[in-house]
């Protein structure tokens, strides 16, 4: 594939190739939406009178379509063509939020509906994550590979600084309906950008379905590297998931003033991704592995703050510097794996490392929202915190991922 001015091997920037800059463009727009989904939800079940349990029933009727289809999300990410499954698995993404936002608008939502658009939305994500994943790889040189993730994060940190702010708004002054519209509306024009995109299936032998999830099986146990990061990851998501996504919110409508404080600890965590994504153009460390996992550990910092009830500008701060060592793991680790895994095996390796992740996902909420009958909630949030430490620390012990390092040019 080349531009229409020079080769891709004469390229200096990712950003001068049509394809990744429309591959970016879909990415912000849909951003737009996303970033003020989980606010809504949170509070659209709040306006019904549920609690953490209602809560931890949606959030892991979100995830568990994600563990079940995800392999066979990989499987197709490997043999069809990734712009058709992004354009499909958008489409599917913005009937969900729509039906949701007419539901929540009518007065007919309750939490066996808000579960069933959640489930939806989970079954398109686990048909989009894997295409994702291989996409970048297809559309910009190896050598180009960070600063293509970085750039594909820019704008869209860029978006989620300001959108939980407006979200926060948006909700307080005309309900959680209005933003749930945005968010499926984004979903359409994001797919129509992703259709026409140069994404063609990888060439593959061809075996069966069952043939494939085998090899790739195969080929994700002998990474040891690759499923200790996926073990690790799998408590370390859990953790932060139902600190951040299920008690933040509670925590934050008790002991501090609601969805407006609630929005700007997101904008905090948002403005930290951004950062995160700056650092990334410049620095590029030759440990990719291991950088990603021990910047990953950051997310303990805004739960331990919570959990202490500590003042407002420490945990917006505590967030910052989340959201700085997040953005870094996922620009490091998406980069490790784009050059360590060839584009044939992307799509199953990272179905299998995306349904290690969210296993324990649903048993966390639902677990998180049972502590919290018998345990303060800062007690669970601590516990949380906690937890996301010691994944940290023990997959760094593991001396397979300090091999995964940047690739030569």
């Amino acid at each position: 594939m080349k531009t229409a001015a020079e080769p891709l091997d004469a390229i200096r920037t990712p950003w001068r190739i049509p394809p990744f800059r429309r591959f970016v463009s879909a990415g912000l727009i849909s951003a737009a939406g996303s970033a003020m989904a989980p606010l809504a939800l949170a509070y659209s079940v709040s306006e019904q009178g549920g609690g953490a349990g209602s809560l931890g029933l949606v959030l892991a009727t979100n995830t568990l379509p994600t563990i079940v289809f995800l392999l066979i999300g990989g499987v197709f990410a490997d043999r069809l063509s990734r712009s058709r499954i992004l354009f499909l698995g958008n489409l599917l993404a913005a009937a969900a939020q729509g039906a949701l936002a007419v539901t929540v608008a009518t007065g007919h939502a309750t939490t066996l509906s808000v579960a069933a658009c959640g489930l939806i939305s989970g079954t398109a994500a686990s048909f989009i994550v894997p295409a994702v994943q291989g996409a970048v790889a297809q559309l910009v040189p190896q050598e180009h590979l960070q600063q293509a993730n970085a750039l594909l994060r820019l704008p869209g940190n860029a978006v989620k600084v300001l959108a939980p702010v407006v979200g926060g708004l948006v909700v307080a002054a005309s309900g959680a309906a209005w933003a749930l519209a945005w968010d499926a509306l984004t979903f359409v024009i994001a797919a129509f950008l992703l259709l026409t995109l140069p994404l063609d299936a990888p060439p593959t032998p061809a075996t069966g379905v069952l043939a494939d999830l085998r090899a790739g099986w195969t080929g994700f146990w002998s990474r040891t590297w690759l499923w200790t990061y996926t073990a690790a990851g799998a408590v370390l998501v859990a953790a932060w998931l139902a600190g951040f996504q299920l008690l933040g919110p509670l925590v934050a409508a008790r002991d501090y003033a609601g969805a407006r404080d609630w929005g700007l600890i997101q904008a905090a965590f948002s403005g930290g991704l951004l950062a995160g994504t700056l650092v990334c153009l410049r620095w590029k460390p030759y440990r990719l592995l291991t950088v990603a996992i021990a910047t990953a550990g950051a997310l303990a910092l805004p739960l331990a703050a919570l959990a202490a009830a500590l003042p407002l500008p420490v945990v917006l701060a505590a967030a910052l510097l989340a959201g700085v060592g997040l953005d870094v793991a996922i620009v490091a680790w998406s980069t490790a794996f784009q050059q360590h895994v060839p584009q044939e095996e992307q799509g199953r390796m990272s179905a299998f490392n995306g349904v290690g992740e969210r296993l324990a996902i649903p048993l966390g909420y639902l677990i998180t929202a049972l502590a919290t009958h018998a345990w303060p909630s800062r007690t669970v949030l601590l516990a949380c915190a906690a937890l996301i430490a010691a994944a940290t620390a023990l997959n760094l012990c593991v001396p397979d991922v300090h091999r995964v390092n940047r690739a030569r040019a």
